[in-house]
């Protein structure tokens, strides 16, 4: 896949619409290159077309820019295929390299569903399922381990954002984050189900945020989290930014 060239008809359409999206979102080439993983020559190079793009190159910066760069035909084609490495239709057709950037061990946050004042610290693992072809997630090292999440993993290039699904015989659990901020931090929102009178159910949403747990500074504390814990100042701030910047809104009127 990474070998394939793309026509130098439509090399020209992506660089032009690479070019218009920088512009209009004034993004840097060497910040776009550094979210594409390619190197800032490559793409320096396929832009004034000296050096046609790569199917695997155009890939990875579809998944960079949240866009679709390629002719629907020739995007439909890569997924008809169904080469080794690309994820299925419904979970947005990405391939390996391109969402690498993704994989890893995270840090999660969030509001305790019982205490909001408390926080729940616990590892979500995000990494390429050769057998399933496309990534996953599995949530450790939670203090309620019966309630521990793992699913599938979609990363469609037009919303920009990337969803952690759960389904367990038709009962759906949803993590929606926006890609990375440039410390590697993805905010979002958390809905799921939690145990309300008697037997009953009753939807519920908060916030939550996934952190490298490689970044710098990147000691963490899993567990409950209270008030008087030295790390409940950096879990709290990270809370307050998710809903105030915000990543995910909240409509009540």
């Amino acid at each position: 896949m990474s070998e394939q060239i793309i026509s130098h008809e439509e090399n020209d359409e992506i660089a032009f619409k690479v070019r218009e999206t920088l512009a209009r979102r004034r993004i840097t080439r060497q910040y776009l290159a550094d979210q594409a993983m390619i190197s800032l020559s490559t793409l320096e190079k396929a832009l004034s077309g000296h050096r046609p793009f790569t199917l695997a190159s155009v890939v990875r910066l579809e998944a960079a820019l949240g866009v679709t760069l390629r002719r629907p035909m020739a995007a439909k084609s890569v997924v008809a295929v169904r080469l080794t490495g690309v994820a299925p239709e419904e979970l947005g057709s990405y391939s390996r390299p391109a969402v690498a950037w993704i994989e890893g061990n995270y840090l999660t946050v969030r509001p305790s569903f019982s205490n909001p004042e408390s926080i729940y610290a616990y590892r979500t693992d995000i990494a390429w399922n050769d057998d399933k072809g496309h990534l996953v997630f599995k949530e450790t090292e939670r203090i309620d381990a019966a309630f521990a999440q793992d699913g599938s993993v979609s990363v469609p290039y037009q919303s920009g954002y990337i969803y952690l699904i759960t389904n367990k015989s038709g009962q759906y659990r949803l993590i929606i984050v926006l890609r990375p901020t440039i410390a590697g931090e993805m905010f979002g929102i958390l809905t799921t189900l939690q145990s309300g009178r008697g037997t009953n159910l009753l939807p519920v949403s908060t916030p939550i945020i996934l952190v490298p747990l490689k970044s710098p500074g990147g000691e963490a504390k899993l567990g409950r989290i209270e008030k008087d814990d030295p790390y409940y100042g950096r879990y709290r701030a990270l809370i307050r930014r998710a809903v105030e910047e915000p990543f995910a809104l909240l409509i009540s009127k």
